[in-house]
């Protein structure tokens, strides 16, 4: 039975939803940061920026799926809200098929170009190898990383959240359980690290088909459901399709400020590579709650209930704004010792990763605010928007931004680490503008809609 996010309590449901989506985003991004510092332990700077650059790559590709995976959600959280049974089966079947296509066109491009990849990012050469080693394993395993995301915005349209944590706890300690003896007594460096990775994709994968296959949502999963239907396909991809570029643009962007870095010689490499990690766990409280929000909304706005979605936008972007504020106290007090958990031998590691960590935290505060509007907007079918605004963000402060800092302030990264709070900044105040010039009107369109469908 699928949970109704229309009733009750606007702040319960947003946080009977929001807390074990956040749980299992940190239980994801722990597996970087698992094969990070496992790595570390056992190996120099060499292997360290392998497995940082090699798992930036797939946080990057994990976030433009889980993106694309959002339109599921959007769709199937409509059509219950709306307690349409024929077009939540429509749903469910449209995006078996779409991520069945992207998942294998996926895999066949990156194992062909990974060598290419590994040249792009301008890898120190130390480096290259463990990196290029980590990556072909890693994108062997995007079948899997694939099905888990379909799975689990299956499970998160039907306003369940709790399952798909469960399955990641699951393949987290079997990924921490790979990583010690694949990195440690097996000596395998970087490849053990991602075949530790993959192999926990896999059993979560497993272990999800099993407990989809025994529920019961009321509704039809059969084959016969999983045919493409134009309208049903075209509602996913409108919203996935612009969240999915997003995404993987802002990560591309990412991925060019680490450029920047690694031509900078290896300490600077590895400390941006260190520091992406931890503002990654760091950002996992406003994207749980971008998820949130537009699962949340989108039921109500199926249900014509546009009120209840406001409040679960403003009730998620004060928890987010709140939780992104500490993070940022901690960070001006603490910022050497969150960056000795990941490396203890290499002081200039740790000297300059403190100074990057300080001046980026604060982007924790600001994606707050533009993360829950990006979220509310994905449940009106108008992800465009946050496309545009993360896309002028990446190309107006965060890359030039970096750059600029790299040339004007070259003993330093207290600079560069400011050009994406910055962004960010931005791109809250285009959300804003646009929640407040657009938005109410959309609503009154769709209010407007239902009345003359109902008629």
């Amino acid at each position: 039975m699928e949970t109704d996010l229309t009733q009750g309590s606007v702040v319960r449901n947003l946080l009977r939803f929001s807390v074990p989506y956040l749980i299992a985003c940190f239980l994801q991004t722990f597996y970087g940061m698992a094969d990070l510092f496992i790595a570390g332990q056992f190996n120099s700077a060499d292997v360290i920026t392998a497995v940082s650059v090699g798992s930036q790559v797939m946080h990057m590709l994990t976030v433009i799926i889980a993106g694309l995976a959002m339109g599921a959600t959007v769709t199937i959280s409509r059509a219950v809200g709306a307690k349409n049974k024929k077009d939540i089966s429509s749903a469910v079947g449209n995006t078996v098929i779409i991520f069945f296509i992207f998942a294998g066109f996926l895999t066949a491009v990156l194992l062909a170009n990974t060598g290419r990849i590994i040249r792009l990012l301008s890898v120190p050469e130390v480096s290259a190898a463990p990196a290029e080693s980590y990556l072909l394993f890693c994108f062997a395993g995007i079948p899997f990383i694939t099905a888990y995301n379909v799975i689990a915005a299956i499970f998160r349209g039907m306003g369940d959240s709790r399952r798909p944590m469960y399955f990641v706890a699951a393949a987290g300690i079997i990924n921490i359980g790979l990583d010690y003896y694949l990195i440690g007594p097996m000596r395998m460096g970087a490849a053990g690290a991602a075949v530790a990775t993959v192999s926990s994709q896999a059993f979560s994968v497993l272990l999800s088909l099993v407990v989809l296959k025994k529920m019961d949502y009321g509704v039809s999963f059969g084959r016969e459901n999983i045919r493409l239907d134009k309208q049903t396909a075209g509602k996913i991809l409108q919203v996935g399709a612009p969240i999915c570029a997003q995404d993987g643009f802002i990560q591309v962007s990412f991925m060019v400020i680490t450029v920047i870095a690694n031509r900078r010689g290896v300490e600077v490499a590895a400390a941006v590579g260190i520091v992406e990690k931890v503002i990654s766990f760091l950002f996992l409280v406003p994207s749980s709650m971008l998820s949130s929000i537009s699962a949340i909304a989108a039921q109500n706005a199926g249900a014509g209930q546009h009120q209840r979605g406001k409040k679960t936008l403003f009730y998620g972007m004060g928890i987010s704004v709140l939780m992104g504020s500490v993070f940022f106290i901690v960070c001006q007090f603490a910022a050497e010792q969150i960056l000795t958990l990941f490396d203890k031998s290499d002081p200039g590691v740790i000297r300059l990763g403190a100074q990057y960590l300080r001046t980026y935290s604060f982007d924790c505060v600001a994606a707050g605010v533009h993360f829950c509007f990006s979220g509310y907007f994905s449940a009106y079918q108008k992800s465009f928007i946050s496309f545009l605004h993360n896309v002028a963000s990446a190309l107006l402060f965060r890359i030039p931004g970096a750059y600029l800092a790299s040339l004007w302030f070259p003993a330093t990264l207290y600079a560069m680490g400011a050009a994406a709070p910055i962004g960010s900044a931005f791109s809250a105040l285009i959300c804003v503008l646009y929640y407040t010039v657009i938005m109410r009107k959309h609503i009154q369109d769709e209010r407007l809609e239902k009345c003359y469908d109902h008629d």
